[in-house]
């Protein structure tokens, strides 16, 4: 982007920005390629040879873009901080193999990008199997897995963390408003009235009710709004941050910042329709709930402007995990751990005889004799070496712009 930003005053300034935006972040490395480009890994899945032999596992609401930066520390309403899967746009009733080979594949590429050995990722997709039967043998069991010492330390900074905080981080002060600048922008024509309408509907107002220190009478109003230039994958679609403040709880006034995200059509292959809603906002809340409780209590779908929305109330506890956080020793325990808390929210959709058959097909599938599963293992392989080609592209396409 230029050096001096210029705030865009149309929809088509908007989006030549935000593709600018979005074309930079994925050229910084192949990890933050992958992490923008799910529609690539699955195209891989559909063409693949190596694919024919993933395992398919019984239908589950999956993730669909379950990479590294979508697990982290997550609050309930009431506090209570788990980690669990942080971004479900991707969700879709679909094969619990594909989450385990997006994992695999992102941790893989973050690897690199640190400059871990090899060796390193064939110890992290062998521990990710590890940490997944344990999740499908006992669901209930959430500590079966210990956690690396490195997820400890981020679990402990959200822990601490108050609406100070997360206002100084997304907004700059504590004070209740929005500064407009690189990251907030302002609403163009009808979206301040679309989102305040919004924002006014019962719905959202339960949400953000629903925490257990606010009371059911708390008044709610609107202080500021703007749009929010964030994501990766997702620039370039409709989303808002609005900053509500709370009266009446018996305390001093409190703020919510509430992020309004438009919901898109997955790109992740179904296993069945049934059960799924068509409207992209209801999709992504039902899979938020099955997937990730502390999450799901804390969204609702709305429709802004003709279009689904996802809305949901941040809260300073959310943080997400970063691979340049674990030490070469630390990278296979946390793979196992990360895949450990992926097999939880598959595990829980699952009665005991299908958990059993699934795991029981796993482990069938796994050879004593190699490091990794060679349905994983092949499969990784194979997008690591799709995706640095496709990455090398992208940033040769973007270099020749300057």
């Amino acid at each position: 982007m230029p050096n001096k930003f210029k705030m865009p005053s149309t929809r088509a300034e908007r989006t030549a920005l935000l593709t600018e935006a979005r074309e930079l972040k994925m050229a910084r490395s192949t990890h933050a390629y992958v992490r923008g480009n799910t529609a690539l890994f699955y195209e891989w899945l559909a063409a693949s040879a190596a694919a024919r032999d993933v395992p398919a596992g019984p239908p589950v609401w999956i993730c669909g873009d379950c990479h590294l930066g979508n697990l982290g520390p997550l609050a309930d309403s009431a506090g209570r901080i788990a980690v669990q899967i942080r971004d479900l746009d991707q969700t879709v009733i679909g094969n619990p193999a594909h989450d385990l080979i997006r994992l695999g594949l992102s941790l893989a590429s973050a690897a690199r990008s640190a400059d871990l050995p090899g060796v390193t990722t064939a110890q992290m997709l062998e521990q990710m199997i590890v940490g997944y039967l344990r999740a499908l043998a006992d669901p209930e069991d959430t500590d079966a897995v210990p956690e690396p010492e490195d997820v400890r330390t981020v679990r402990r900074r959200a822990r601490a963390r108050r609406w100070q905080h997360l206002a100084r981080e997304r907004l700059e002060d504590v004070e209740p408003s929005i500064p407009l600048g690189r990251n907030f922008w302002r609403l163009l024509d009808g979206e301040a009235a679309a989102l305040a309408a919004v924002l006014a509907g019962d719905e959202v107002a339960e949400l953000i009710r629903t925490f257990s220190f606010r009371a059911d009478d708390a008044k709610l109003t609107l202080l500021d709004a703007a749009y929010w230039k964030k994501g990766c994958s997702s620039l370039g679609t409709l989303r808002f941050a609005a900053l509500v403040g709370i009266s009446g709880t018996g305390r001093n006034d409190e703020y919510a910042l509430i992020d309004l995200k438009e919901a898109v059509r997955s790109v992740a292959p179904t296993a069945t329709r049934k059960g799924m809603p068509t409207d992209h906002a209801r999709r992504v809340v039902a899979g938020t709930r099955a997937l990730s409780p502390n999450l799901g209590e804390r969204i609702a779908p709305a429709t802004m402007l003709g279009r689904p929305m996802v809305i949901r109330e941040l809260m300073p506890q959310d943080l997400k995990l970063e691979i340049d956080q674990f030490s070469r020793a630390e990278a296979p325990k946390a793979a196992r751990y990360l895949a450990h808390v992926v097999g939880l929210a598959h595990a829980r959709q699952m009665d005991a005889a299908t958990r059993r058959s699934w795991r029981d097909e796993l482990r069938r599938r796994h050879s004593p004799t190699l490091d990794a599963p060679s349905w994983l293992w092949t499969s990784v392989v194979d997008l690591v070496a799709g995706h640095e080609a496709a990455y090398l592209d992208h940033c040769r396409r973007y270099a020749a712009r300057d």
